[in-house]
């Protein structure tokens, strides 16, 4: 399997050679930027929309917010188990990286020693992104676009073939979409309990426990107004 990258006159190096060419003609500064966006960026950037997208659900609140928060949750969880399958398939293939096997690119990144495919970023955020799109059809439709981004800033970082981020969108989605009914069948009944909890009930839904606030007051003042009107009859 190693040998799957030593030809160099195949579509996967030429599209390579034309995306990581790119960074040969940038200023440097816009490289350091492609850097840190393909190597912590985007992953950042995408971990944001789905806090983002947990705080307007704790917000708004409703029946359907357990549900909801239990999707979210099954975001980071994809991204690992997605991570953890693709551990074996990258000992398997032993691909290794492009600017081992093929001279003149420019290598934004050192120290990448490991095996190429399936690229873990490319996993990683695309589970994420369409775990997230399964949550919410706004914030999943932004992560995504933001992981295909991250995607190309790997193969214009000289650290990855396009066909590695490709195997890795691949991976990532089929993770995130096959595995959600048996994770939401799971992760549902967790978070319903959770919300439930006097103490951590505001991670589900914070608006339902204001309106628990509301009806332990309005009772007790309702008997009160109740003893004022008994009294005013009997005077």
């Amino acid at each position: 399997m190693a040998g799957l990258a030593e030809s160099g006159s195949n579509p996967d190096v030429e599209l390579l050679y034309d995306i990581n060419g790119l960074a040969k003609d940038a200023p440097h500064w816009f490289d350091r930027v492609m850097e840190f966006v393909g190597e912590y960026g985007l992953l950042f950037a995408i971990v944001l929309l789905v806090l983002w997208c947990w705080w307007g659900v704790r917000r708004r609140g409703g029946a359907d917010a357990a549900s909801s928060v239990a999707a979210l949750v099954w975001a980071p969880l994809a991204a690992g188990i997605a991570v953890l399958v693709n551990v074996p398939i990258r000992g398997f293939v032993e691909r290794p990286r492009p600017f081992k096997d093929h001279d003149g690119l420019e290598v934004l990144v050192s120290g990448k020693d490991d095996f190429s495919f399936v690229s873990d970023h490319a996993t990683l955020v695309m589970a994420l992104a369409v775990a997230l799109f399964v949550a919410n059809r706004k914030f999943g439709i932004g992560a995504i676009v933001l992981a295909l981004f991250g995607g190309f800033a790997r193969v214009y970082m000289g650290v990855h073939y396009p066909t590695d981020v490709i195997g890795g969108f691949a991976l990532g989605t089929a993770v995130a979409l096959l595995l959600s009914p048996v994770a939401m069948a799971l992760l549902t009944p967790l978070v319903k309990a959770v919300e439930r909890s006097p103490r951590a009930g505001w991670l589900v839904s914070a608006r339902g426990r204001a309106e628990e606030g509301r009806d332990a007051v309005i009772p007790g003042a309702r008997q009160e107004n109740a003893g004022a009107e008994e009294r005013d009859l009997a005077a």
